[in-house]
């Protein structure tokens, strides 16, 4: 899911405070914030099964979630693109002859041969209903714009007084990879009113999740605008997440203040690179990490991937375990929302163990100051704080291809001069630290520490 044009437009509509009331609830533009205090945890179907999940296979998941993952956290189950297609293919998408599912307002449906619970209009909302009944959320995903088939059918866009698709739309910068949609004029009579139709749907549906794709590079601020109205207008928390990469730094305000969470690189698949990639692009997104909006690693390679994905063959993955703990503690270091992209029931022992460690996942919840020591000569530190106990954490990572290199830190770059320390992954606890705290790491290896201050 990669994008190459990087034209940045801003189509202009300036988003004020909005003030609504629906469905009793009163949302102002800034509320988002508080949905989503902690990074986001879940499960997303894209790296398993690319735009073919079908509804079992959700659920299994989800099931799988419920009974392993949940007490850490774990909450959310999204559906990833196309899930209004019935005839997708894996390995990239059937764009010769898509059947899409779409009503009379031009608005996807979920396919029934894929997701049966969807008949008689009822959308996603059994599915919710179904997660939504094991204490999860649900979450589902989305491309910006509006669909080329309602365009070409000049269908109508509900509440926008004889307004048709046909109207509100361009040619100009649609999406490169993906040609469903065509790119809405923001500006436009009806613009608004069909993102507002979009989530008044969701809404019933009882989304709580929306990851909308293509919106990031090149950045499109006037659809993030009439999505961000949207969603505070609909009546019902829905967390944003935008996507994919690489969103520019110079729009940081902007989709701080709209997104709660956006990604900072491209798909992160299961090879070295792309963990290099993305340790190098995160060093400049690290003081925008706070509560309710996040920068975003994007969904986690682990565990069995590619049972009917884009990229290769069913497969576990490719990473040593070494890059993996790599992956998992730069993630939860950085605070980045984690979701899973592995089928959760092909977990192995090794694999689940890398989602339920508590005082990793402690850290992730709960630590502030997230802040970059250094990035160089293939050495890269990581730390930050636990307010409520005092606690320390370290991260030490050698990227280079070299063995034995020494990672060292010291104590006074951390506010401290004497500390216990534990290793998070092992458990193993060292004697008292002092000065600095040193490691000499394999290829492509790291650790992860607690510290405790001492006198």
């Amino acid at each position: 899911m990669k994008i190459k044009n990087k034209i940045v437009i801003a189509l202009g509509i300036v988003l004020g405070v909005v003030t609504v009331n629906a469905q009793n609830t009163t949302i102002k533009n800034a509320d988002f914030k508080q949905w989503a205090q902690t990074p986001p945890m879940g499960w997303n179907s894209w790296d398993c099964y690319g735009s073919t999940v079908e509804e079992h296979e959700v659920k299994a998941n989800a099931d799988y979630m419920v009974k392993n993952l949940k007490k850490y956290g774990w909450e959310y189950i999204v559906v990833d693109i196309r899930w209004f297609v019935e005839n997708d293919k894996a390995g990239g998408y059937n764009q010769k002859d898509p059947r899409y599912v779409m009503d009379q307002y031009g608005r996807y449906l979920p396919a029934l041969n894929r997701f049966p619970s969807a008949k008689d209009g009822q959308g996603f909302k059994p599915l919710a209903d179904y997660i939504h009944s094991k204490g999860l959320k649900f979450g589902i995903h989305i491309m910006r714009g509006i669909p080329k088939k309602a365009v070409e059918e000049k269908l109508p866009i509900k509440g926008a007084n004889g307004i048709t698709a046909d109207q509100i739309y361009t040619t100009a910068l649609q999406c490169t990879w993906l040609k469903d949609n065509y790119t809405i004029l923001a500006e436009k009579p009806g613009a608004q009113e069909y993102y507002d139709s979009l989530f008044e749907l969701y809404a019933q549906w009882g989304i709580d999740f929306i990851k909308i794709d293509d919106l990031s590079r090149p950045y499109h601020e006037g659809e993030i605008n009439l999505i961000r109205k949207a969603i505070d207008k609909c009546g019902r928390k829905i967390v944003l997440s935008t996507s994919p990469g690489e969103t520019p730094i110079s729009a940081a305000a902007h989709v701080s203040s709209h997104a709660n969470m956006w990604r900072m690189v491209d798909d992160v698949w299961d090879t070295w690179p792309h963990i290099t990639h993305l340790m190098d692009v995160a060093q400049k997104w690290y003081p925008y990490i706070a509560p309710g909006t996040w920068p975003d690693c994007d969904m986690i390679p682990l565990g069995r991937i590619s049972l009917r994905g884009e990229r290769g063959e069913d497969r576990m993955s490719r990473l040593t375990k070494d890059e993996q703990y790599t992956l998992i503690t730069f993630f939860n270091i950085f605070k980045s929302p984690l979701f899973f992209g592995g089928d959760l029931p092909s977990n192995d022992a090794f694999t689940l163990s890398l989602l339920t460690n508590k005082e990793v996942v402690k850290m992730h919840r709960e630590s502030t100051d997230v802040k970059q020591l250094f990035q160089k000569d293939g050495k890269v530190a990581v730390t930050s704080r636990n307010p409520k106990d005092g606690s320390v954490y370290l991260a030490l990572f050698n990227i280079s291809d070299k063995n034995d290199v020494k990672v060292s830190v010291p104590l006074a770059d951390l506010g401290i001069t004497k500390a216990d320390a534990v290793d998070l992954w092992s458990g193993k606890k060292t004697a008292a630290v002092t000065n600095e705290i040193s490691v000499s790491l394999k290829a492509h290896a790291s650790v992860l520490y607690k510290l405790k201050a001492k006198k």
